[in-house]
């Protein structure tokens, strides 16, 4: 909703909510106060495109029971559609820009990709795309609190995560799924096991990624540099640093920033996003100007302070 009430172009005519219908917005987002009157709503109403940013599993449900109308296009920003692609009369497209652009501009649904996911697929889409994946994958990865939503369980409460860092779900995340497809579908015609173990950290937001698979490869270390920025040179928000990066450069920002080393017979990448901004909102926004032709980072030059 802040991304959105801020684009030059985009008019916000309802929010639906099954919780807070008729109170204010800004009564449940206090930091929106003065910037909009709208009240939460229960009508779908007659949008050009819905953002639907509801729990996994449950888009389907929505679509099934709300009639949309026939030129309403829509993002989901859950996982429904990122694997299965096609309900009822509709399809959805994997909204990963810098894999699916041309795909986007042409499609009226789009499944956002997850926050983890979008990390770990922009360090490896470069290796993909050459079929240059060739040993097992691993990664460790660390999330803001956000990353879990805003309903509160026993490991997102401040007394849990301050001075705190846990693992969950090792292995197993949800999002395994579409980073093995989306690697396979970029060029990797075998694609070895991802193993990726996942990391709650004490801060609120970003996601930290590091990737490192065996390298037998005889591409040196530049040549692997430029691959990777020649890869995202089409991109607006996605950069290869020459120095080690650090969370904060990306927090509040759409960006992803990578940094590459080889080393001891490994390739290392950090790769590094807001996880509520290129990970979710920022990219389901991108993808919107994408669907309607709009200039790609319009409504996303966001940050404001470094600290």
């Amino acid at each position: 909703m802040r991304i959105l009430l801020n684009h030059p172009l985009v008019e916000l005519e309802s929010v639906i909510s099954t919780t807070s219908a008729g109170k204010k917005i800004s009564a449940i987002h206090r930091d929106l106060l003065g910037e909009t009157d709208l009240i939460f709503s229960t009508e779908v109403g007659n949008p050009d495109i819905l953002f639907l940013c509801l729990g996994h599993g449950i888009s389907r449900t929505f679509l099934q029971e709300n009639e949309l109308p026939k030129t309403c296009k829509v993002i989901d920003l859950g996982n429904d559609f990122r694997n299965e692609p096609d309900f009822n009369d509709r399809s959805f497209v994997f909204g990963l820009c810098e894999l699916n652009k041309e795909l986007i501009r042409k499609s009226d649904n789009v499944a956002n990709p997850g926050c983890f996911a979008t990390s770990i697929m922009l360090a490896l889409l470069p290796l993909a795309s050459k079929n240059l994946i060739t040993d097992d994958i691993h990664v460790h990865a660390i999330t803001g609190s956000t990353g879990a939503g805003k309903k509160s369980s026993e490991t997102t409460h401040f007394s849990y995560r301050e001075s705190n860092i846990s693992v969950y779900k090792p292995f197993t995340h949800q999002h395994l799924t579409e980073i093995k497809n989306t690697l396979t579908k970029a060029g990797n015609k075998e694609l070895p096991l991802i193993n990726f173990i996942p990391m709650r950290g004490d801060f609120t937001r970003g996601i930290f990624a590091s990737v490192y698979t065996k390298w037998t490869h005889s591409i040196t270390e530049q040549e692997i540099i430029d691959t990777y920025k020649k890869y995202f040179n089409p991109s607006p928000f996605v950069f290869v640093s020459d120095e080690p990066i650090n969370l904060k450069e990306v927090v509040n920002t759409n960006k992803g920033l990578l940094h590459i080393e080889i080393r001891n017979g490994y390739i290392h990448i950090t790769s590094i996003i807001d996880n509520l901004l290129k990970g979710a909102s920022g990219q389901a926004v991108q993808n919107m100007n994408l669907m309607f032709g709009l200039e790609e980072t319009m409504g996303l030059k966001l940050k404001g302070s470094v600290f």
